[in-house]
């Protein structure tokens, strides 16, 4: 007689199915065959990406020993906030002695940060911090606002898509990671400026207003994007992800 299983028991078996052939490569599972002495972050980091998606770029991390050479071979692991996932999780080092992951986000908007490490030959964890900003609806929407409004004067690099106009300006504008200066505006002082222009609070006239052109929920979803990628990070509680 054959033996038929519950509902339940052949879902939960598919799950594991799934789940063990998507599975990164854990630390224990990988034996080094060097060891370094320091992690230094090559690319990938201070990206801003969807949550609940991979980042557009994958990070990597170069393990280099005590005079600064590249390290081949050595163990390099990963881990962050619960929500975060790593493919792979852990791996050694390849010929120029850098490891590279693809990063998915966690589910909630935030800063993230991330945590490579590796073990030197006297046993000794390396650990190196790598952040990451999570939009979610409302920054992102602020954050495609931005491209389309904003970049071309805000933002110094020009890009393939857009050149940048910054470099004809005789007032420089902030960039929108320049904690330094705008987290001390308040969102009403935000407002007044991306509404009303920068005379609205004696700024550069070279600041256009733009009250009849965004909505009053827009200009809240611009000022959230810029809230959630200025550096250092806005002082507001709760939107920093680090692990527990």
């Amino acid at each position: 007689m054959k033996r038929i299983l519950p509902i339940c028991a052949i879902t939960a078996a598919i799950l594991a199915g799934v789940a063990c052939s998507h599975m990164p490569g854990s630390a224990s599972s990988v034996k080094p065959t060097a060891y370094g002495a320091a992690l230094v972050e090559s690319s990938g980091g201070k990206q801003t990406g969807g949550v609940g998606a991979v980042l557009a770029q994958p990070v990597v991390v170069q393990v280099n020993d005590d005079q600064g050479n590249a390290v081949p071979g050595a163990l390099v692991a990963m881990r962050g906030p619960a929500g975060v996932a790593f493919d792979p999780a852990a791996g050694l080092s390849d010929s120029s002695g850098q490891f590279t992951t693809n990063v998915t986000l966690g589910f909630g908007p935030a800063r993230y940060q991330l945590t490579a490490s590796t073990t030197t030959k006297a046993n000794k964890t390396v650990e190196l911090k790598i952040d990451e900003i999570g939009l979610g609806y409302q920054q992102t929407l602020g954050s495609q606002l931005n491209d389309q409004y904003c970049a071309r004067c805000h933002n110094a690099e020009s890009t393939p898509e857009r050149v940048s106009n910054y470099d004809n300006l005789e007032v420089k504008p902030h960039p929108f990671t320049e904690g330094d200066t705008l987290n001390k505006m308040s969102d009403a002082d935000l407002t007044s400026i991306i509404s009303f222009g920068g005379p609205a609070l004696n700024k550069s006239p070279l600041m256009p207003p733009y009250g009849y052109t965004l909505s009053k929920a827009q200009t809240q979803a611009l000022i959230s994007y810029i809230r959630m990628v200025s550096d250092p990070p806005y002082g507001v509680p709760g939107v920093v992800h680090v692990e527990k």
